[in-house]
């Protein structure tokens, strides 16, 4: 995928934002087929479902020029009922999973956007492996369960630990740290 071989080279920064342009969304689309599809072995062809009508989607982007340049990991949220919103499909470009930053960014930019659209509840089903990013980020397991043939916990982030934000004018910023 273009977005997966043009990382070599890693800016600075990432911007963590609403997808706004239609090549956000196809670039997003590609990745999380790429991870849930192809690597993963969840989804048959394509991951997208009924959930993608409505869902608003996020991206974090790579910047070049000051300008917004690739997709490199993408979160989408919903809300299935008043006040209660989920999140899902987190996915990360696989040469960047080890920047510390991108996926809790998503998720932080995730739970506060729905805070501020009026989430009293935010939900997520988490792939075991991820479980403790998520209880680092002020997650609590509510139970354990099985998706698509895999183990994962049902987890509710503590809003408390996330300020609302305005969701249409959301943005944050990921200064490129590497972890070893």
């Amino acid at each position: 995928m273009l977005w997966e071989q043009s990382m070599q080279f890693q800016p600075g920064a990432f911007l963590i934002k609403p997808a706004e342009q239609d090549w956000e969304r196809r670039q997003a689309m590609a990745m999380r087929r790429q991870v849930f599809c192809e690597e993963q072995g969840l989804f048959a062809g394509d991951d997208r479902d009924a959930v993608d009508d409505h869902a608003r989607l996020l991206v974090a982007v790579t910047l070049l020029g000051g300008m917004s340049d690739q997709v490199v990991g993408t979160v989408r949220i919903h809300e299935r009922t008043p006040g209660t919103w989920y999140g899902s499909r987190l996915a990360v470009a696989r040469s960047l999973r080890r920047h510390a930053g991108l996926g809790s960014g998503l998720i932080e930019l995730a739970v506060r956007s729905a805070h501020g659209l009026g989430a009293r509840v935010f939900l997520a089903h988490v792939q075991s492996q991820n479980v403790p990013l998520f209880e680092r980020l002020h997650w609590h397991s509510l139970e354990q369960v099985q998706l698509h043939g895999r183990p994962h916990a049902f987890m509710r982030a503590d809003l408390g630990c996330y300020p609302p934000l305005d969701a249409a004018r959301s943005v944050l910023t990921v200064l490129h740290r590497q972890v070893a």
